[in-house]
């Protein structure tokens, strides 16, 4: 699991970034700690996709169903104030279900553009490998460029805008599993899992009487979330800390087990997460645990082993423990 240590040390910086910092931080926690008044017991997994939306990106949350995916969606757009918009994907859906469609209307002898579920803040895309690979190509243009085009017009999507797509889990019947280009746009895939007992006991007490999201409110405006994203970009990150991040996406490739190593993307994700961890903790500034907490829910997804390793049960998961045993942190020295 990804740890968020509080860190107190303190480096030298030219320019004062303690402001920018101090509102990421209290956006940060104001939001997790309210969302986690809804999902119980699963800390880090909240935090990471706090995480996830202070770095602009979107989360696939692949896992079982009742383990309140949908729930940790909705709790997002409550404590921001954003819009929300659940699809729910199925076999027989179309592309233009999840984009719109552009009708002709008869007074004004004009086409208008009918916006699909697609055109809100945050999006819940459940279930998204039920739907055929048409339409889950539907969704590409939007979480890439937060654009879509209908019948040749764009439309922009308004900010902030993220996905959080839940899939089942591939072996399950009915699916059609994602894409590699649509996976590389995922910046962060995380799971909850089962609660432990004491917290399943927690639930059916909180939830006895009514759900507690009923009770949950704003508590963060769209101003100050903007504002608390743009911070994310101002943590110093050290030469020796982007030549790590590159070191562990160059040994996916490199692999012996893997098909198909991490893209370029990937190097992204990890740096802007690692930049997001360090605001979370109170730094201004990268340490390579960083990375290495973010390396396998930023980099697992976009791995694919080769057939010969599956056959051995090894898992992209696995590929990521071993790149990071074997690549040196800066100064320390590989194991």
């Amino acid at each position: 699991m990804t740890d968020f240590p509080q860190n107190t040390r303190q480096t030298p910086r030219a320019v004062n970034t303690a402001p920018q910092i101090n509102l990421a931080q209290n956006v940060a926690e104001r939001i997790a700690q309210s969302v986690g008044q809804v999902i119980i017991g699963k800390r880090n997994e909240v935090r990471l996709a706090v995480l996830g939306l202070l770095c602009k990106g979107h989360i696939l949350i692949e896992d079982i169903p009742g383990v309140g995916k949908t729930m940790l969606a909705k709790a997002l757009a409550r404590v921001i104030g954003c819009t929300f918009s659940r699809i729910q994907f199925t076999p027989d859906m179309l592309p233009s279900d999840v984009t719109g469609v552009s009708l002709f209307n008869q007074k004004s002898r004009e086409f208008e553009f009918r916006a699909g579920p697609i055109m809100a803040q945050i999006v819940l895309a459940d279930e998204i490998n039920r739907a055929t690979p048409k339409t889950q190509a539907a969704l590409l243009e939007a979480m890439e460029e937060h654009q879509v085009t209908v019948d040749g017009v764009t439309h922009q999507m308004d900010n902030p805008f993220m996905i959080l797509a839940t899939q089942n889990p591939i072996e399950y019947e009915g699916t059609f599993p994602l894409p590699e280009a649509q996976l590389d746009r995922f910046m962060i895939r995380l799971q909850l899992g089962y609660p432990s007992p004491a917290e399943e006991l927690t639930v059916l007490s909180a939830q006895q009487y009514e759900h507690p999201i009923a009770n949950v409110q704003q508590v963060v405006s769209i101003q100050e979330l903007l504002a608390a994203q743009q911070a994310i970009r101002e943590i110093y990150v050290a030469d020796e800390v982007k030549r790590y991040i590159i070191d562990l996406v160059n040994a996916t490739r490199q692999h012996p087990d893997v098909y198909l190593g991490s893209s370029p993307r990937g190097s992204l994700a990890l740096f802007r997460t690692a930049q997001a961890r360090a605001a979370m903790a109170g730094r201004d500034y990268v340490i390579p645990d960083d990375v290495k907490a973010l390396a396998e829910v930023t980099l697992a997804h976009r791995v694919i082993v080769g057939p010969a390793a599956r056959i051995k049960d090894i898992s992209s998961r696995t590929v990521i423990q071993d790149v990071l045993a074997a690549t040196g942190v800066p100064g320390a020295s590989a194991r």
